[in-house]
């Protein structure tokens, strides 16, 4: 499977459209547009997280979680997000308690974070989850449904 975005590249840092609105950032706070193919046989669904690793926490921070995206749909639009999702999926919590899509706000420091996109092709048509689902979870709940899944990375950064 592949991933792609007409936003930015992968390995690139991320555009200001992308970046989180608050603590004392000014970003588009806008979901980047995706694109997945070489899917496999079999593929009922798909689920999307963007997480950061280098966030100061245990388990990372999660920025999105979308998920029971229709199997036949292969892109995400820009703004998808906060917009809304394609058909039955679903639009999860992130780890700032809303819903939706929100960007990258890494604390002041040297080093950029890496935000990962990931795109899950699943062989059921719903994990069975709720609005209330977080992106830890939809991708527990992935991991015994994932036929095949890609990634795509973009850094951003602020100074101290």
């Amino acid at each position: 499977m592949r991933l792609t975005s007409a936003t930015f590249e992968d390995g690139a840092t991320t555009p200001q459209s992308m970046v989180y609105r608050g603590f004392g950032l000014e970003g588009g706070n806008r979901s980047p547009q995706l694109e997945w193919s070489d899917v496999p046989e079999g593929t009922k669904s798909f689920a999307v997280v963007l997480h950061d690793p280098d966030a100061p926490t245990s388990g990372g921070f999660y920025h999105w979680a979308m998920f029971d995206i229709p199997g036949d749909v292969r892109h995400l639009a820009e703004g998808a997000g906060t917009r809304g999702a394609p058909g039955p999926a679903i639009l999860g919590h992130n780890d700032f308690g809303e819903k939706g899509y929100s960007g990258m706000c890494p604390p002041p420091g040297d080093a950029p974070h890496h935000y990962t996109f990931t795109v899950h092709a699943l062989d059921v048509p719903s994990l069975g989850l709720d609005e209330n689902a977080t992106g830890a979870l939809v991708e527990f709940a992935s991991g015994a449904h994932t036929l095949a899944k890609a990634s795509l990375s973009g850094t951003f950064g602020r100074p101290t």
